[in-house]
């Protein structure tokens, strides 16, 4: 394990947050709540039916692991919360009743009444389907209107790039063509992210195939009109754009195409102007680069909602547990 995932870990650890695993009848989900557990990273709280997990990994200790099954709860202040929150959008009680017996539904409905700090999912689960609750009844933080995601990419710990080689490179994985108020929010949330988990000084660089003028047109306008938003938002934030990808990684280049700039040749934080430059860059430094990348973490909710891998093992469910742990202190 990384430096940094270890630091993340105890970091979680000091916090003792009570995060929800929605998919507690999966066996990586229950011997990744054993872990976590046994290594006192954070409250778990598992939905399934005791039983089935019993069955599903007979040999898992779960000691101490609080177990819901939904199928025996008063589902009724649920529904009537998530009917409140959505009765403007046109929900009626009885849809509000199915689908706070769903575990991803009941889940965000738990950290939404304060019983759980964050929930983790995305297992057995498509991305949309646990999204879409957390959209609906967490909704974003105050200020941001939009979603996204990052990923926090490791170098060499000796690498010229970054802080101390760790970087962070958003949005990856979301958002197909954000608007300048969105890619706003990208650098915002990302920037959060950085400090939260990478634990990082945020240096944000919003990038483009220009560099402060040296191109014109609606591409070139969307950054800067981000880069403002931005600043009108986040004063306390180092934030820069344009800027090329080497002017805001190498000091040189930076002194000739942004000389003064106080994020120019020194950017940690990398927001792409589109989802096709950000999930390729990413890979190009994960795979040519050899960086280790973390993620996709999401980002931008007022509680902490992060979807797992299909393919994830039962390590990473205990890292994203921990992240998420991390999150929740943002909007605190």
């Amino acid at each position: 394990m990384n430096d940094l995932l270890k630091s993340v870990r105890e970091k979680a650890k000091s916090l003792q947050k009570t995060i929800v695993l929605a998919e507690g009848e999966e066996p990586r989900i229950i011997t990744a709540a054993a872990k976590i557990q046994a290594a006192s990273i954070a409250k778990v709280i598992l939905l399934g039916n005791p039983d089935t997990i019993k069955t599903k990994c007979p040999d898992v200790n779960l000691a101490g692991i609080k177990i819901i099954n939904i199928a025996e709860v008063d589902i009724e202040p649920y529904a009537q919360l998530l009917y409140e929150l959505r009765k403007s959008k046109g929900m009626d009680i009885e849809t509000a009743r199915k689908l706070a017996k769903n575990p991803l539904y009941f889940g965000v409905l738990l950290v939404k009444n304060g019983e759980a700090d964050g929930m983790v999912a995305g297992s057995v689960n498509a991305t949309g389907d646990v999204l879409r609750p957390a959209l609906q009844i967490i909704k974003t933080a105050p200020g941001i209107k939009t979603v996204s995601s990052c990923f926090i990419m490791l170098l060499d710990k000796d690498s010229k790039y970054g802080e101390n080689g760790v970087m962070v490179f958003g949005d990856c994985a979301v958002n197909p063509n954000p608007d300048a108020s969105q890619l706003a929010d990208i650098a915002i949330a990302s920037a959060d992210t950085a400090a939260a988990i990478a634990g990082i000084t945020p240096k944000v660089a919003l990038l483009s195939f220009s560099t402060k003028g040296s191109a014109k047109g609606e591409l070139v306008d969307k950054v800067t009109n981000a880069l403002a938003a931005v600043k009108a938002a986040r004063p306390d934030l180092a934030v820069d754009g344009e800027l090329q990808a080497d002017a805001a990684l190498v000091p040189t280049v930076a002194e000739l195409k942004a000389p003064g700039s106080t994020v120019a040749g020194k950017a940690n934080v990398l927001i792409f102007p589109d989802l096709q430059a950000g999930n390729i860059g990413y890979k190009l430094v994960q795979r040519l680069a050899g960086a280790e990348a973390i993620g996709p973490i999401c980002q931008g909710f007022n509680r902490p909602v992060n979807d797992l891998s299909r393919g994830c093992s039962s390590e990473d469910v205990v890292n994203v547990v921990a992240m998420t742990a991390l999150q929740s202190l943002i909007n605190k």
